[in-house]
């Protein structure tokens, strides 16, 4: 494969370039820019790019007059928020008030020659980074109901890396990760029910948190498995803004019930990142015992590299501690999607939300397309669960039995292997080899399902790059809220590594 990777930005003419939230807070405070002409100098920057890489279903027309507000109140004198002035995207599966929540799915997107599904109120996390000051540039793309690791089957049309045109983008939160490695925002929201903050953070060479189940609230979030998997987290360029965007995200809400044991340090996320946060942690590694699945010579030599530069960090490593555990076994007896039989649960009760009127039955009678039929983009994932029955029933949540039970074990076999080990979590590879084209429906992953159905926490950081160009990263893992010490873990491997370049873009 011929790449399209231009991994230098010494021609960048972007002002904004790489800039991290604290830079440009910094900025704000020394006048040396406003928030508009940050916002304009974005607008403009999406504006020139927008063809190549499409990450963006909808662009908010009020971003300018949002920053005028905020220039208004820094001028003032005014209390502003954590994120006064930064410029964010949300995923499109994310309800923003008066902006069309379209699944990625064209019988639902009104410009497609669909129906048209619009809030009249922001998804909770939205509220929460809108109180702190973000400025929403817009909503970006996804694969119809958010099921694909590329946004190939968006009515929107494919989403782009960042890094190299010609590799996958990752999915399902395409277009965040493509407008934040790109530099057309600072910080974008992701999320996640099988993998869609961390390959597609991995794919683009991004900081993304894939956080424990219940720590932000998804009320106003398309679901797919929103009683058992889905969750919210952020995409950014460093440890560091990813902890400052958490700390916005996280924490107990009324309206969401799943968030009523979140468990947020009171010190916020940002007072875990220490340059010397890997000294004398233990950490588990990958291996057969793990997964059976083996790790492409390459990776195999990209990781080691990595784990050396851990271990010059004072952390020690345990080879394969998952050996003898049974897991691997476990893991190849048990249904990706699990989990999923909540669906339609999930999704009236998202509808009704939306609209106490609205109904499945409603809305893709009006749509006149039914996503879960033979040839529809759910098939693959509800394939497991009797349909009709399901459909019949939307208003009560199923028996999560099954879920239940592999969920539980899984806990008691990684709570074990940490409590035998003495570990504090576990590092190992994202991908088990460099990212395929585009047009590939799978990407090779290490492992993606026992993270999802077990509901712990984990943080990708970018790692450096296959001789391809493809992104290579690293993925910290622990137990149940302890993103603070996963952070911290990546923020000091980070430091050593500097395993992100900003990609030049095509345009």
């Amino acid at each position: 494969m011929e790449s399209n990777t231009v991994i230098n930005s010494s021609k960048e003419e972007f002002l904004f370039a790489e800039i991290t939230v604290e830079k440009l807070l910094d900025g704000y405070a020394e006048k040396e820019y406003t928030a508009e002409e940050v916002v304009q100098s974005y607008l403009k920057r999406i504006e020139k790019y927008h063809s190549s890489y499409n990450a963006f279903t909808f662009i908010n027309n009020n971003a300018l007059n949002k920053a005028r507000e905020i220039d208004r109140k820094m001028a003032a004198g005014e209390k502003l928020g954590v994120l006064a002035g930064i410029p964010i995207v949300i995923k499109e599966a994310v309800d923003v008030a008066g902006f069309p929540s379209t699944f990625g799915w064209a019988p639902l997107a009104k410009d497609a020659g669909g129906i048209e599904l619009i809030p009249a109120k922001d998804a909770t996390v939205v509220t929460r980074l809108k109180e702190a000051g973000a400025i929403i540039l817009g909503k970006t793309n996804i694969p119809a109901f958010s099921c694909a690791y590329n946004a190939n089957s968006s009515w929107k049309g494919p989403t782009y890396n960042a890094v190299d045109r010609n590799l996958t983008p990752g999915g399902s939160s395409s277009g965040t990760a493509t407008a934040v490695s790109g530099n057309f925002a600072v910080l974008g929201v992701a999320e996640e029910t099988a993998g869609s903050i961390q390959v597609p953070a991995a794919a683009q060479s991004l900081v993304g948190i894939k956080p424990s189940f219940g720590l932000i609230p998804t009320t106003g979030v398309t679901p797919l498995a929103g009683s058992t998997r889905d969750v919210l987290g952020p995409h950014a360029r460093t440890i560091k803004d990813t902890a400052i965007m958490l700390d916005v995200m996280a924490g107990y809400s009324s309206d969401d019930p799943k968030t009523v044991s979140s468990t947020v340090p009171a010190a916020g996320y940002t007072s875990f990142l220490k340059e010397n946060s890997l000294e004398g942690k233990r950490l588990g590694l990958y291996g057969s015992g793990w997964r059976k699945t083996q790790l492409s010579p390459e990776t195999n030599k990209l990781y080691k590299t990595a784990v050396e530069r851990i271990k010059s960090q004072g952390a020690q490593v345990i080879e394969d501690p998952f050996a003898g555990t049974g897991l691997a076994d476990f893991m190849k007896t048990t249904a990706t999607f699990l989990g999923m039989e909540s669906f339609f649960y999930d999704l009236q009760s998202y509808l009704k939300n939306l609209n106490r009127e609205l109904t499945v039955e409603k809305v893709f009678d009006k749509a006149g397309k039914i996503p879960w039929k033979e040839d529809g983009p759910l098939r693959p994932v509800l394939n497991n669960i009797n349909l009709e029955t399901a459909r019949q029933n939307a208003e009560r949540l199923p028996d999560l039995t099954e879920f239940n039970s592999v969920k539980n074990e899984l806990l008691r076999i990684i709570t074990h292997v940490m409590a035998e080990n003495e570990l504090d979590g576990f590092v190992y590879p994202t991908f088990l080899e460099a990212l395929p084209e585009l047009k590939a429906e799978n990407i090779a992953t290490s492992t993606i399902s026992e993270i999802n159905i077990s509901g712990l926490p984990l943080v990708t950081v970018p790692a450096g790059y296959y001789d391809s160009g493809s992104p290579f990263a690293l993925a910290f893992f622990g137990k149940m809220w302890s993103e603070g010490e996963l952070l911290g873990m990546a923020f000091a491997y980070e430091q050593v590594s500097k395993g992100r370049v900003m990609p030049e873009l095509i345009g």
